[in-house]
């Protein structure tokens, strides 16, 4: 069930924004509509996503509506695809921000209060101590992080087509980075986008899954420590840039935003949803015909590797 269609304004841009109940996508919500975008709220739960947009409602932002989505839900993603082409008839801007830690917690997530005073690097090492990796978490990790942004992605590109000027924007992370891997053939194959197809990224990511089952993450030279969310992240930035390159009329970027204080990471980060959302809607909004097939950092382009 949606919450509440808003009457199709065709001048009016028009965005998605998947996990948009809370956190960064929340945010990224609110700074859209209060610049002028007609948002499509998505949530997992229909209950928290509605409670969302009653939020935004209450500060004035009524250009807002919530619609259930499950990313690593086939038939979730089509009703979201059926009710944009009957309220809209077209997407201007997907914003891909659900996503997952893969791992578990252990113990008592109260931890978080020893966290005040530490420095990001020292909040990671002393957070990790209270995580684990398991095959049923990593799995997960990869069918939300990756393979959900893509079904999203491959749903709503014939809307976004029908835009004058679609683009995408994926968050990305700096544990998305190739200097993680120690493995080099993976690493190239990874950054070599013009050979790179996304059959060949699924088999990379069956052979990651594998080698994780067999306790040989460190040896095949994947990366360590959020094993599943690190190579899930530079899957989705390696998938960007094939989406760029064979969607050249369409803006396809990824943005990093940086380690923000959010419910996947216990709120040991240490920015503001607010200061993360701000990065993300510069990209969302960039010039018509700018950039694709980019990262970006702190505002400025930077580099996958």
């Amino acid at each position: 069930m949606d919450g509440g269609v808003i009457s199709c304004v065709t001048k009016a841009r028009i965005a998605v924004v998947t996990g948009g109940n809370k956190g960064i996508g929340l945010e990224v919500c609110r700074q859209l509509a209060v610049n002028g975008v007609i948002v499509v709220l998505t949530a997992r739960d229909e209950t928290r996503g509605a409670a969302a947009v009653n939020k935004l409602k209450e500060l004035g932002l009524y250009d807002v509506t919530f619609h259930q989505l499950d990313v690593t839900d086939a038939s979730s993603i089509s009703k979201l695809a059926d009710f944009l082409r009957s309220s809209f008839g077209k997407l201007d801007i997907l914003v891909n921000n659900a996503a997952i830690g893969g791992v578990e917690l252990v113990g008592d997530p109260s931890f978080v209060e020893q966290l005040s005073g530490m420095t990001g690097p020292q909040r990671l090492e002393f957070k990790w101590k209270h995580l684990r990796e398991t095959c049923d978490a990593a799995k997960e990790c990869l069918q939300t992080n990756y393979y959900g942004v893509g079904r999203v992605t491959e749903a709503l590109l014939p809307l976004l087509q029908s835009s004058s000027d679609g683009r995408i924007v994926n968050l990305s992370s700096d544990y998305g980075l190739l200097r993680l891997f120690k493995n080099e053939e993976v690493k190239q194959e990874l950054n070599y986008i013009e050979n790179l197809t996304e059959e060949r990224l699924d088999e990379l990511l069956e052979t990651f899954l594998k080698d994780f089952e067999a306790g040989a993450v460190e040896e095949r030279g994947w990366p360590t420590e959020l094993s599943a969310y690190k190579v899930a992240k530079a899957a989705m930035n390696s998938y960007s840039r094939v989406l760029a390159r064979r969607h050249p009329e369409l803006r396809v970027n990824c943005v990093d935003p940086g380690f923000v204080k959010t419910d996947m990471n216990y709120n040991s980060g240490i920015l503001t949803p607010e200061e993360a959302g701000s990065k993300v809607l510069a990209v969302a909004l960039l010039p018509e015909a700018g950039v694709t097939g980019a990262l970006f950092e702190n505002g400025k382009e930077s580099s996958f590797v």
